[in-house]
């Protein structure tokens, strides 16, 4: 894995990135996964929201500058694998480092907890993130991705 840039990390935390996300922000988190084409009809993301905050609400963390929510990202740990969901950056605010901030928070949390390995799962559709995770030393395994969903959104 990487480590974050000092500078970019000083600069991230000293304007609140990695706080801990809290309810009078769903309508910029959800506005913020609008604008970086994270919402999809299936997922209701103030659902996704509610359960997160319901389930580990500690592992849901937002990025501030000056007052307005301009990253996110979802993480947990289930004993066996960390994940991450809706890593999310403004894109008036990609290219600085922010998504490379959270991410080493992540990772930093994940291994406190003993986690030995983070698996993502990435809509083939994003190729732009995709490049991002490859970037960062993610590598494409060879494995099949199944869901059935218990509870319809639509």
């Amino acid at each position: 894995f990487f480590q974050a840039d000092d500078g970019i990390r000083d600069f991230c935390l000293s304007r609140g990135l990695g706080d801990v996300y809290k309810r009078q922000d769903e309508a910029e988190v959800i506005a913020l996964w609008e604008s970086c084409g994270l919402t999809v009809p299936w997922n209701d993301a103030a659902r996704d929201i509610a359960r997160k905050v319901a389930h580990s609400p500690k592992q849901f963390l937002i990025g501030l500058i000056d007052g307005d929510v301009v990253a996110t990202v979802m993480y947990g740990y289930d004993g066996h694998r960390g994940r991450v969901n809706y890593l999310a950056v403004s894109p008036s605010f990609q290219g600085h480092g922010l998504a490379r901030t959270l991410m080493s928070q992540v990772q930093a949390m994940l291994t406190a907890q003993g986690c030995p390995k983070l698996n993502l799962m990435v809509r083939q559709s994003n190729a732009q993130v995709t490049g991002f995770y490859k970037r960062l030393g993610y590598t494409e395994e060879p494995v099949v991705v199944m869901g059935a969903r218990f509870i319809r959104d639509e």
